[in-house]
């Protein structure tokens, strides 16, 4: 499964006190744990005013769900109405990776690995001509390098 870090503005109006900062951020990451979602560390009240964002890192591959749910969260540990930011996604590098590159140009392929001449990973994404013809595969080729760190092959079938 993929992890998301999901942005969240918790105090776009930036009336928040350093306190209720403090205490919202306690609040948020009890109702984290429960719900077994990290939150990353940073201090909102040194934040500017109308740029408190905290970070959430939540599994799922479904954008738009991983967001109400971090909305949600946040909306209930500050008192606020919060704004979704930018969802991206933490590479490890696995085959879940490179699927959720191809499925965020509305793709799908075949992953396979083997090691290179230099033992390192080459992978091979099979994709399908009319797909490629679609979308241009240099820019498929760079976002699978770079979500993968290793060198990247696309063959057309």
């Amino acid at each position: 499964m993929r992890t998301a870090v999901v942005r969240v503005d918790i105090d776009p109006s930036g009336r928040l006190t350093p306190a209720q900062l403090n205490e919202g951020m306690t609040a948020l990451r009890g109702l984290a744990d429960e719900a077994g979602v990290g939150v990353v560390d940073n201090n909102l009240a040194a934040m500017p005013a109308r740029r408190r964002e905290v970070q959430l890192l939540m599994t799922g591959t479904d954008a738009e769900a991983i967001k109400g749910s971090a909305v949600r969260l946040c909306a209930k540990a500050f008192d606020t109405t919060p704004a979704a930011g930018v969802v991206t996604y933490v590479s490890r590098g696995t085959d879940d990776d490179a699927h959720g590159v191809l499925s965020g140009f509305g793709l799908r392929g075949h992953i396979r690995r083997a090691p290179g001449e230099d033992g390192l990973d080459v992978v091979y994404v099979t994709l399908r001509k009319a797909d490629v013809d679609r979308v241009p595969e240099s820019r498929i080729h760079t976002a699978l390098e770079a979500s993968l760190n290793c060198e990247v092959r696309i063959l057309l079938a």
